[in-house]
């Protein structure tokens, strides 16, 4: 955790500075005391207007306003609604949710059985990611003692309130994230998306109401009802408010959680909490959102960090993972990758995502290996546009973002790898090529030694020679030569 001026801890509270296994830390830290103050003096209805007037929404990538949903799930009518945490956090290098759950999962619990009392739902459900065993046992932990302490079960506060919690396993499908697709697989079907509407708000598990929020919506519940919606309306910009929970990795010189007002810059967060980039290279692109967000350039350093504004530059908030490149980063290959995860975590209900991520897999292999064309520039950008209109959930929708925001900010790339047949961070190995310069090669043999595919061949003190058609791009040679006699183009 990196401590900073810049920062400001809502969701994160009370993690770091609580025994998440002792309920009487968290009450001591004002622990379920909103709840027993919605309870005992505010109907659902005031519950609500607090929320809405507070201004949150949604911290799990749709940035949906929380009040909203709430009030739309409690006018829903129906014999039995329920509450569900989604805590299935599948982004590459995301790990904000499982870390409140392990620092300050009774936060999470009091929410939800807040949530409970407004929308009327006395069954909650927390469906987390079976990869995450210390979050399950001290969620598992603090949900016993909750119960023993008659925070959750039957007439809580003596209010009359009923409200329990059972949690649920996910089997790490980054798909699940979607509330329609989490719902069917807490249902025991595949998790699958459908289409909306109706939304879980009207029809979702079981065919009930249910409102889903995710862990760190959750936690900022109890922090706006004990300091009031205007505190936290004050904080962020004038459509986002409160904080966002990011976590920061790659080339940075701090990795780790962070929280800050929304509102900070891409700069702020990048060199002064960040402590900027590591070993002194050159901050080339960030990636917010994950899979589903965009790839910035230094012309976007100073945007505000918000919902709306991260959307126009091409990108999204997503769920608050935060990727930070240099120059020695090949843009074409981060877009390679990232479309390589959503392959691996499409369902594969809709066509447009299945096949259509496919071919645009296939499109950018072509040109990381040296086979691209200029025309496939335009075929991805073509491609991408007919998958994000035509997809059936929102990791269909998002998925080509990677590789429109690579070409609308790295387009010298792609066409140094299309006309040039180069890689200008060298990383796409397919393009690389190491040559034995004659002059300077004493005929030592040493690369010739170490060459593990017999790419090289010479006489002993005569010049050297590498086979382009063996060579398997390892860079052995270039590590052991010892008079600088082999050149990497």
């Amino acid at each position: 955790m990196n401590d900073n001026k810049k920062q400001l801890r809502i969701a994160l509270r009370n993690c770091g500075f609580i025994n998440p296994e002792i309920i009487d830390d968290y009450i001591s830290r004002d622990g379920y005391m909103a709840l027993g103050k919605c309870l005992t003096e505010h109907t659902p209805e005031e519950t609500i207007k607090e929320i809405k007037d507070s201004g949150l929404r949604g911290r799990g990538g749709g940035g949906f306003p929380t009040g909203l949903k709430w009030e739309i799930t409690r006018k829903s009518e129906s014999d039995q609604k329920y509450v569900v945490c989604n805590a299935d956090e599948g982004d590459p290098g995301a790990f904000m949710d499982r870390s409140i759950l392990e620092g300050d999962p009774h936060s999470v619990i009091e929410a939800m059985a807040i949530c409970g009392y407004c929308i009327g739902a006395d069954k909650g459900l927390v469906y987390i990611r079976a990869e995450y065993p210390l979050a399950i046992e001290r969620l598992q932990i603090a949900l016993s003692q909750a119960r023993e302490y008659g925070l959750l079960g039957e007439n809580i506060f003596r209010s009359g309130f009923n409200f329990d919690i059972e949690i649920r396993f996910g089997a790490g499908a980054f798909v699940c994230g979607e509330e329609t697709a989490l719902i069917h697989s807490m249902e025991g079907l595949r998790g699958e998306p459908t289409f909306k509407p109706p939304f879980p708000s009207v029809s979702g598990y079981l065919g009930k109401p249910t409102n889903v929020n995710n862990v760190e919506t959750f936690a900022n519940i109890p922090a706006i009802l004990n300091k009031g919606a205007a505190w936290f309306s004050s904080i962020g910009t004038e459509k986002s408010k409160g904080t966002k929970v990011f976590a920061l990795a790659g080339k940075i010189n701090n990795v780790g959680l962070i929280e800050v007002p929304m509102g900070t810059t891409l700069r702020e967060v990048i060199y002064e909490i960040g402590g900027g980039i590591r070993d002194g290279k050159k901050f080339k692109s960030v990636q917010t959102g994950g899979p589903s967000g965009g790839c910035l350039t230094t012309d976007f350093l100073d945007t505000p960090i918000d919902y709306d504004n991260l959307i126009d530059a091409g990108s999204m908030m997503g769920s608050g993972g935060m990727i930070v490149m240099d120059e020695d980063d090949c843009m074409v290959a981060i877009a390679k990758f990232y479309l390589e995860f959503t392959l691996e975590e499409s369902c594969g209900k809709c066509s447009p995502c299945r096949i259509g991520n496919k071919r645009l897999h296939e499109i950018l292999d072509k040109i990381t290996s040296g086979r691209g064309e200029f025309q496939d520039i335009e075929r991805l950008q073509l491609l991408s546009q007919v998958i994000k209109d035509t997809s059936l959930c929102g990791l269909g929708q998002t998925s080509p973002n990677p590789v429109l925001s690579t070409i609308a900010n790295f387009e010298d790339e792609y066409l140094a790898h299309v006309n040039e047949g180069k890689c200008p961070a060298g990383q796409c190995k397919a393009l690389l090529k190491y040559e034995i310069i004659e002059d300077l090669c004493t005929g030592c043999t040493l690369c010739f030694r170490n060459c593990p595919v017999g790419a090289i061949s010479g006489e002993r003190r005569q010049p050297h020679y590498i086979d382009q058609s063996l060579c398997i791009k390892c860079g052995v040679c270039y590590e052991k030569c010892k008079f600088n006699a082999i050149t990497l183009s």
